[in-house]
């Protein structure tokens, strides 16, 4: 049975595994100790909110949110930065379960979106992105400046 949680301070160590094979998956280099670190500082500073999903009491995904201002809607945004489901778990429904404890949060904190970006060739996380109703934005273009 899956089970969805928002995490707390307490739950970086059983999330950084995680975290860290999602880090893997976009071509970072394995480094347990920065993710457990960077986690921990997200979650004891209150810069992110995370949600875990467990199988069992163990963690199997997560999802983390970071809060961004809209000027134009005079509201708060959510930026959904992170979203990973362990291979084991995939194609469980873990994914949506988490997408919608997220868009549920996100409404309860007055958010007017919910923003994400994804890598181009991540077309299964697209899929289910277009399946809870994202589109990719055509009104503004996303620039980055590497520093």
């Amino acid at each position: 049975m899956i089970e969805i949680k928002r995490a707390a301070l307490v739950d970086a160590d059983r999330i950084a595994p995680l975290f860290d094979a999602y880090r893997r998956f976009y071509g970072r280099d394995a480094d347990l100790p920065l993710a457990r670190r960077f986690l921990a500082e997200r979650l004891a500073t209150g810069e992110s909110v995370v949600f875990v999903a467990s199988n069992d009491g163990t963690p199997c995904g997560f999802t983390q949110l970071y809060p961004l201002f809209s000027s134009l809607a005079c509201r708060p945004i959510w930026i959904l930065s992170d979203l990973f489901v362990d291979p084991s778990a995939r194609r469980s429904g873990t994914g949506r379960r988490l997408m919608e404890a997220a868009h549920a949060f996100a409404r309860e904190q007055g958010a007017a979106a919910v923003e994400l970006d994804t890598a181009h060739a991540n077309t299964t996380a697209q899929t289910l992105y277009e399946l809870l109703g994202y589109a990719q934005d055509v009104e503004f273009r996303h620039y980055v400046l590497k520093l």
